[in-house]
C-alpha cells in the first residue's frame, strides 16, 4: 500500500470518529433538552410561587399601609383646627359659649358733635339798671337756687324811681282821705257832685301813678323800698357758669354779668350733610358717646335746620340729652349715632367672637368633643355689636363668644409645633 492510500485511509477514519463525536454530543444535548424542561419546569414553577407569595404578601402589606395611612388622615381631618382644652382649662382662659340665633342689624349713621348749653335753661343774668356794685354773693361754678342773691348794685335810678313810688303812693292817700270828705259832704248835700265827682277822679289818677311806677321797679327786679340798693337775682336753679362781676366796678344796664344754667339737661350739637338729612329726624332715637372717656347716654333729636349753611354746606341739629350726674359738660366732642335703618337677620353672632385665619377666613370657635374646633364662616351685615352670619353656622348652634382670641393663638401653637 502505498504512502497516499495510508493518508486517505486515515482521513476517512478520523472524520469517522468526528461525525460519531458530533452524533454522541448531539444525542446528549438532546437528552438533556428532553429532560430540562420537567426539572426545570419544577423549579421555576416554586419560584414563580414563591414570587407569586412574595407578590400576594407584599401587596397586602402595601394595602394595610393604606388602610393605616387612610386612617391617620382621616383623623388629621378631624383633629384639623382642633383646639383641645379640658373643663378646667377652658375656664381658665375664660371661654364662654352663646347660641346663634336672629338679631335685629341696624345700620347706623354716625355723626360728631359737641356738648352744649340748653339755652332754653339757660340764662344771661344782666344788671338792668346802671350803677356800682357793692357786694357779690355767687362765685363761678356754684350751684344756686332760683331767686338766689348774685349780687348787690348800688343805683341812682333806682333810688329816682322808688322816690316816685313813694311820692304817688303819699298822693293816692291824700286823694283818698279828699274823697272820703267830698263824698260824705255830698251825701249829706252840704256840697255840690262837682267836688264830689272830682275828688273821685283824684283818686283813679293816683291810684294809675302808684301802678305805673311799681311797673318799672318791677320791670327791672327792684322791689318798693326807700334806698338806692339794687340785688341782682337768679331767675332760674342752677350753676353760674359765668361771672364778671367785681366789687365797685360801673355797671349799665346791658352789663353781662352771670350766666347761670341747668345742667340737669344740655344739648349734643352736630352739622349734618345733605347725605345724611333722609336719616336724621326730629324724634329719631340716638345714642351720644364721649370721644373723652367710656360713657354713653340714649336721647332723641330734638331740632334739624331747614336750611344748609351757605359756610359749612351743612345742617345744623340737636339732641335734648339729659344730664343727671353732670357728665356731659359743654365743649366736650361726642359721637352721635342715629339709627337708620333695622334689619331682621335669622342668624347673627357677637361681633369680638370673630377671629380671622391666617387673615384672610373669617372664623367662628364651635364647641367640639375635647375641645373646641375652628369653623369657617361667611360674613353679612353688621352694626358693630352682632354680625350676621350667611353661612357656615345654624340657628341655634353653639359658639364661644368670649375668649375665641386665645383659641386661635392655642390653634396657631398647635399648627406650628404639628409642621415641624
Amino acid at each position: 500500500m502505498s504512502e497516499k492510500s495510508n493518508f486517505e485511509a486515515a482521513l476517512s477514519k478520523r472524520k469517522l470518529w468526528i461525525a460519531v463525536a458530533v452524533i454522541l454530543a448531539l444525542s446528549v444535548g438532546s437528552a438533556a433538552l428532553m429532560l430540562r424542561p420537567s426539572g426545570a419546569g419544577g423549579e421555576s414553577g416554586a419560584q414563580h410561587a414563591e414570587s407569586g407569595s412574595h407578590g400576594d404578601e407584599e401587596p397586602h402589606e402595601t394595602s394595610s399601609a393604606g388602610t393605616e395611612k387612610k386612617e391617620e388622615d382621616h383623623k388629621d381631618e378631624e383633629g384639623e383646627g382642633l383646639v383641645k382644652l379640658t373643663e378646667a382649662q377652658s375656664k381658665t382662659i375664660g371661654a364662654s359659649v352663646a347660641q346663634a340665633q336672629a338679631r335685629a342689624i341696624r345700620k347706623e349713621v354716625v355723626l360728631p358733635g359737641e356738648i352744649r348749653f340748653d339755652e332754653d335753661r339757660t340764662a344771661h343774668v344782666v344788671p338792668r339798671v346802671t350803677g356800682v356794685v357793692a357786694s357779690v354773693h355767687a362765685q363761678l361754678g356754684q350751684r344756686i337756687a332760683k331767686g338766689q342773691l348774685l349780687a348787690v348794685i348800688q343805683s341812682a335810678a333806682v333810688s329816682d324811681q322808688r322816690s316816685e313810688l313813694l311820692t304817688a303812693q303819699k298822693r293816692l292817700a291824700l286823694a283818698k282821705t279828699t274823697y272820703t270828705r267830698e263824698k260824705q259832704l255830698w251825701e249829706e248835700k252840704i256840697s255840690a257832685e262837682q267836688d264830689y265827682l272830682q275828688a273821685q277822679q283824684a283818686v283813679q289818677e293816683a291810684e294809675i301813678a302808684v301802678a305805673n311806677v311799681s311797673q318799672k321797679l318791677a320791670s327791672i327786679g327792684a322791689s318798693a323800698g326807700s334806698s338806692n340798693r339794687y340785688e341782682l337775682r337768679s331767675p332760674l336753679a342752677g350753676v353760674v357758669v359765668e361771672k364778671h362781676l367785681t366789687v365797685g366796678e360801673s355797671v349799665t344796664e346791658s352789663t353781662p354779668s352771670f350766666t347761670v344754667s341747668d345742667m340737669s339737661s344740655v344739648w349734643a350739637e352736630m352739622n349734618v350733610s345733605p347725605p345724611q338729612l333722609p336719616f336724621v329726624r326730629v324724634g329719631a332715637a340716638v345714642t351720644v358717646r364721649s370721644t373723652a372717656f367710656d360713657s354713653k347716654a340714649e336721647g332723641r333729636i330734638a331740632y334739624v335746620g331747614a336750611l344748609i349753611g351757605e359756610q359749612t354746606r351743612t345742617a345744623p341739629a340737636r339732641v335734648a340729652l339729659a344730664n343727671p350726674q353732670d357728665l356731659w359738660r359743654p365743649g366736650l366732642f361726642v359721637e352721635v349715632t342715629v339709627v337708620a335703618e333695622q334689619t331682621e337677620v335669622p342668624v347673627a353672632v357677637e361681633t369680638t367672637a370673630i377671629q380671622r385665619a391666617d387673615g384672610k377666613e373669617s372664623t367662628l370657635f364651635v364647641p367640639a368633643e375635647g375641645g373646641y374646633k375652628a369653623q369657617v364662616v361667611q360674613l353679612g351685615r353688621t352694626d358693630g355689636r352682632f354680625t350676621e352670619i350667611t353661612s357656615g353656622l345654624q340657628p341655634g348652634q353653639s359658639y364661644v363668644k368670649e375668649g375665641s382670641f386665645l383659641l386661635k393663638l392655642e390653634l396657631g401653637k398647635s399648627s406650628a409645633q404639628h409642621t415641624h
